[in-house]
């Protein structure tokens, strides 16, 4: 959905949509969108910025990094930016926390499906979890620790560090 900057009216425009996104657009690889993310948003426009004040809901399926099983990541997220055209934008060596809400745009013309998939990714954990306390998979037989422990016999110790426990033994 492109927004022409010169046709916003004076009071603002208020949108309510769905937004169909494909999910190799996501950085998230495994991320699968389980219904449209639900956006509303508020622009208005203030001399040449434009505030967009929104908020999303969508749920997608993430992949646990821990025991790689599927699972539900509800996402209800809220953000302002500002939008600058292009000529303000003042090359810097370093960004200031100001401008992590800060954005421009180009030709008089604002696409908010850019913005919204943004937002979306930025809500995004670094690492998906299941659970705070999944335990993953059992590296021997690669049964889930969750759904009950497995019969394996580990050995924890790292091979590499046998040849340090024998130095010790003798010291001692």
């Amino acid at each position: 959905m492109i927004i022409d900057i010169d046709r916003l009216p004076r009071k603002g425009l208020k949108i309510r949509k769905d937004f169909e996104f494909l999910s190799v657009d996501l950085i998230e690889e495994n991320a699968v969108f389980l219904e449209p993310a639900h956006a509303e948003l508020t622009l208005k426009k203030v001399g040449e910025e434009i505030g967009i004040k929104g908020k999303i809901k969508t749920r997608l399926s993430f992949t646990c990094s821990r025991c790689l099983v599927p699972f539900e990541f509800p996402i209800d997220s809220s953000f302002d930016l500002v939008c600058f055209p292009v000529e303000f934008d003042v090359a810097k060596e370093e960004l200031d926390s100001e401008d992590i809400n800060k954005l421009f745009y180009y030709s008089r013309k604002i696409d908010l499906n850019e913005v919204i998939l943004e937002q979306l990714n930025l809500t995004f954990p670094i690492k998906p979890l299941c659970s705070e306390d999944c335990q993953g998979i059992c590296p021997v037989c690669g049964k889930i620790i969750k759904n009950g422990e497995c019969s394996c016999v580990r050995n924890d110790s790292d091979p590499r560090l046998e040849k340090l426990k024998m130095f010790i033994k003798d010291k001692r």
